[in-house]
């Protein structure tokens, strides 16, 4: 696998007609190849894996990892709230090629810590791919502890961590276990570049579905230490970053990549298009970041 990197990003994924859209995936995809993006999470949370069934997860990974055809690592979202079926979508994952597997905690159980330690190290033995934590408590209910992380970052298997938290202490206590064989990525928007400016390896991105060229610079710029050059395009970014976060994701973002032309705006119920309140002010921000049109090269729904 190649080495995770820099810019990655979390795909939204653009339904049509009760299915998949797999042009506008397709042409998400080449946009952000075509501009610097450094891997790929298929069917993350901004990808609404809860919404997809088992076979739309599997067209979808598998549409992806041969569109990518190998130029970055692509990562499938794999996480549940039990380990069993856990185990069972990740072996699935790395059976079609996925390249890791991006396993966010359980949600809604409430494990404790010594049960996410059982949790993840019983993935990690039995599904044959490298493995890269997920905590986003916010969301989940739960918080992976640094100290439970250090715990599994020793696992062979367990090659990284997307922590969420945005707040000092936790950026700091989770660089903090950075190692060579064991990366550390922001999975907030808002404070990657200080988590990267303080060390870590990058960002698992929902704002770069839209402008991935530019979180490509910011990442380029935080782990170059070019600290000045970081905050300006992070700077740059921050009114989009605040329209991202109007309603819950991938609800913004799935209406900005509507507006650049890559599917359609409606994620599935129960979460519904971007509110009319939002989106003059969502119009406005894209308008100042003067991004391309981008269409899909051929149209129809799969």
């Amino acid at each position: 696998m190649k080495k995770l990197t820099g810019s990655i990003c979390a795909l939204a994924t653009p339904f049509r007609d009760e299915g998949l859209d797999l042009a506008a995936f397709g042409a998400l995809i080449d946009y952000q190849l075509a501009s610097g993006t450094q891997g790929l999470v298929v069917a993350g949370s901004t990808g609404e894996a809860h919404a997809m069934s088992e076979t739309e997860f599997e067209r979808a990974l598998v549409f992806a990892l041969e569109r990518v055809a190998g130029r970055v690592p692509v990562l499938a979202g794999t996480g549940t709230a039990n380990t069993r079926k856990t185990i069972a979508a990740t072996r699935r994952a790395g059976a079609l090629g996925a390249d890791a597997a991006l396993i966010v905690t359980p949600y809604y159980v409430r494990p404790t810590q010594e049960g996410l330690l059982g949790h993840f190290s019983a993935i990690a033995d039995a599904a044959g791919v490298p493995i890269v934590l997920y905590n986003v408590p916010a969301r989940t209910g739960c918080d992976l502890l640094p100290e439970t992380a250090a715990r599994l970052a020793g696992h062979a298997r367990i090659v990284g961590i997307k922590e969420a938290r945005s707040d000092r202490e936790r950026i700091d206590a989770v660089v903090a276990l950075k190692r060579p064989d064991f990366a550390v990525f922001s999975g907030d928007d808002g404070s990657c570049a200080q988590a990267m400016l303080k060390g870590a390896d990058g960002v698992v991105s929902v704002a770069a579905n839209v402008v991935p060229a530019a979180v490509r610079a910011l990442c380029d710029a935080a782990l170059a230490g070019d600290e000045s050059r970081a905050r300006s395009v992070d700077t740059e970014l921050a009114d989009l970053y605040a329209v991202l976060g109007t309603e819950p994701n991938p609800i913004p973002v799935k209406w900005c990549l509507h507006e650049l032309g890559l599917g359609s705006p409606e994620p599935r119920l129960p979460l519904l298009s971007l509110g009319s309140t939002h989106r003059d002010r969502a119009r406005q921000v894209l308008r100042g970041l003067h991004l391309p049109l981008v269409q899909p090269r051929h149209s129809g729904a799969a």
